[in-house]
């Protein structure tokens, strides 16, 4: 069998060289430009060392998905970035999205257009395009107003239902009860009779109907909702820490994971969700504007639940073997690597035997926030929103090329170094990498 000739883009010193040009990591830190730096209350993070991350999904599958998730080659400078001047195309950029933000009716391809380039932190133009990408603002900016209202307020709805301790149901249903009898005697009593106490009230039922038989089940979920939220980006203090900020934004995390457990039965909670909540919430939370920041939990949980509609089969295990399930998506990210470069593909599967799933589950099931420093994250997240063919395809073919800017140590390599490799991925300049990625899309398409 003949083997396809790699092309010689992929041969290119420009893949393996470092970055020369501060300006390629100008995510790594916020602007510094007095005329376009947002009041943003917390800037882009930076961590020295990344920790173990929650695992991604059951726990039988924590040590392929997070085992060993910190890189200590990875210099401090690299997983930090360092200040820079934003360059002329960062302002450029940001002009545009900022023409194209204040048109009556939005045009969404030219918007996607933009941000897939990337998009400055400056101005808090990142929340306003997320929710724009993300089906949560409609593209005529006359209808902003209304549909915020409209979602906000069905979300202080599901918190007000899905958040409630049976306690307090049952204190308002013993509540409407003493309405309709004697005002006098109800006030008297202030709890419902033996007799007027329904089994489904009861904290003893275990009745399917019972408000407190599904609060017992609903327990072990919150549970563990409670120990990822607490180790959601340690090293981060908008995260985590005593300070009043971290624990409002752990109990925002929090009432958003719960929410969509109890609304999503058939998935409920899966380990990893925090992973890809977080920067989502970022982002809304250090909206300049106070007011989209002050309702960013609520704008949050509608972006996370389209966000992750894409995909929920990935988190649901009676559909791994499925050809919509995680494994399946992995097989097709295997296909992908065959026909682009094929002697990589050959090296890893056939000769050293490197299994795919040992890597690319926790790369694709948690959308790359573990591979990364937190600001780069966002700027990868830029480009996988802006995508009209949806996350997915995108995601695949940056996995790809993930693989294709290390394939010369990875053909050098026998299991064990190239195991460590992709389950370390070393540091990369993002502008590079998402580079290939398109390079990969055109070569499929040409």
């Amino acid at each position: 069998m003949v083997k396809k000739r790699v092309p010689d883009w992929l041969n290119s010193s420009l893949w393996s060289s470092p970055p020369t040009d501060d300006r390629l990591l100008r995510y790594s830190s916020a602007s510094t430009s007095e005329a376009l730096q947002p009041p943003v209350a917390v800037s882009p993070p930076v961590a020295a060392a990344r920790p173990n991350p929650s695992p991604p999904r059951r726990p039988e599958r924590r040590d392929l998905a997070h085992a060993n998730n910190t890189d200590d080659s990875k210099s401090n400078n690299d997983r930090n970035g360092s200040s820079s001047v934003p360059s002329p195309e960062d302002f450029s950029r940001q002009a545009q999205l900022l023409a194209e933000l204040s048109k009556k009716v939005i045009n969404m391809t030219e918007l996607r257009k933009i941000a897939s380039l990337g998009i400055p932190d400056g101005a808090g133009i990142r929340s306003t395009v997320w929710k724009m990408l993300l089906g949560y603002l409609p593209p005529d900016r006359g209808q902003w107003s209304s549909e915020l209202a409209k979602k906000r307020s069905q979300y202080k709805h599901f918190k007000e239902e899905l958040l409630m301790n049976p306690s307090e149901i049952t204190r308002r249903l013993e509540k409407s009860t003493s309405c309709e009898k004697d005002e006098l005697k109800s006030e008297s009593s202030g709890m419902l009779s033996r007799s007027e106490i329904t089994h489904g009230e009861h904290p003893l039922s275990l009745g399917n109907s019972s408000i407190w038989n599904q609060f017992f089940k609903d327990t072990e979920i919150i549970e563990q909702i409670d120990r990822d939220v607490n180790r959601t980006h340690p090293d981060m203090h908008f995260f985590s820490g005593d300070s009043r900020l971290a624990k409002s934004n752990q109990e925002s995390l929090r009432n958003i994971l719960i929410v969509f457990a109890k609304l999503n039965p058939g998935i409920r909670y899966v380990q990893g969700m925090n992973e890809i909540l977080a920067p989502i919430f970022y982002v809304f939370r250090n909206d300049p504007d106070g007011e989209m920041a002050a309702a960013a939990e609520a704008d949050t949980f509608f972006c996370f639940v389209e966000l992750l509609s894409g995909f929920r089969d990935h988190f649901c295990q009676q559909l791994d073997n499925s050809v919509v399930g995680i494994r399946s998506t992995i097989t097709r990210l295997s296909q992908l690597l065959k026909e682009h470069d094929e002697e990589l593909w050959r090296h890893l599967e056939v000769t050293t035997k490197v299994n795919p799933q040992f890597y690319a589950f926790r790369w694709i099931t948690l959308l790359l926030t573990q591979e990364f420093n937190f600001a780069d994250c966002l700027h990868i997240w830029d480009t996988l929103l802006s995508d009209p063919e949806g996350p997915q395809e995108t995601l695949l073919r940056i996995c790809c090329a993930m693989l294709i800017l290390v394939r010369r140590r990875l053909l050098a390599g026998d299991f064990t170094a190239n195991l460590k490799l992709l389950q370390h991925y070393p540091s990369t300049n993002i502008s590079h990498l998402l580079y290939v990625a398109n390079k990969l899309r055109t070569q499929l398409s040409g």
